[in-house]
């Protein structure tokens, strides 16, 4: 596997694409319309919190081995100041552009009073600078409107609540939703505005 051609979105022009993110359900409103969005640079990643139960395997693979392919050409895929594009070489078949962003994380004000740091996108790339002891560069989004909150709950015991897996078992449960009976009404639709970004998951 080689890297054949890598690009650089600014950050600017990363904010200004999550900017237009969308929501899936309410008429898919501009979510993130009178928010407060920054890169925030060398982010302890136990500082984020989790909402979702488990990382694969595989997963965490494929990271530490595309921040191994670009640390040869001096590149930190944890301290990204934006969107990176780019392009591989798979025996002969050339595949991208793939994006990697610093992951999304949302500032959520929860029900108990807790204000919580939320992975909404990365959750395997925070996973994997959490277990390696490197911070991370995110995309932070502030004042989220309160009747948009993620759509997932933070879990109750953080990090220890996340298993590894091989695979997702059948009738897995990935998240604890705030909306059960319609839980991706407050999906947010990342991959519209930054193509490829949200991975199609395994059915569960």
């Amino acid at each position: 596997m080689q890297l054949t051609r890598w690009e650089y979105l600014s950050t600017g022009e990363t904010l200004a694409r999550l900017r237009q993110v969308r929501l899936r359900g309410f008429g898919a409103p501009l979510v993130y319309a009178r928010s407060t969005l920054s890169l925030e640079q060398a982010v302890p990643a136990d500082s984020l919190v989790p909402a979702q139960r488990y990382v694969l395997k595989a997963n965490l693979d494929r990271v530490l081995m595309l921040a191994r392919l670009f640390a040869q050409e001096r590149i930190n895929i944890f301290a990204l100041e934006g969107v990176l594009l780019f392009w591989l070489d798979q025996d002969g078949l050339v595949e991208g552009p793939t994006p990697i962003a610093p992951p999304v994380v949302e500032e959520s004000h929860e029900a108990n009073g807790r204000v919580v740091w939320l992975i909404n996108d990365g959750m395997h790339r925070v996973t994997v600078a959490l277990r390696i002891g490197v911070p991370i560069n995110i995309l932070l989004v502030r004042a989220v409107p309160t009747e948009w909150p993620y759509y997932a709950l933070p879990l109750p015991g953080g990090w220890a609540d996340v298993e590894d897996l091989d695979r997702l078992p059948t009738d897995y449960r990935k998240k604890t939703y705030r909306r059960p009976g319609d839980k991706k009404a407050l999906f947010r639709d990342f991959n519209a505005v930054f193509p490829g970004i949200q991975k199609k998951r395994e059915a569960s």
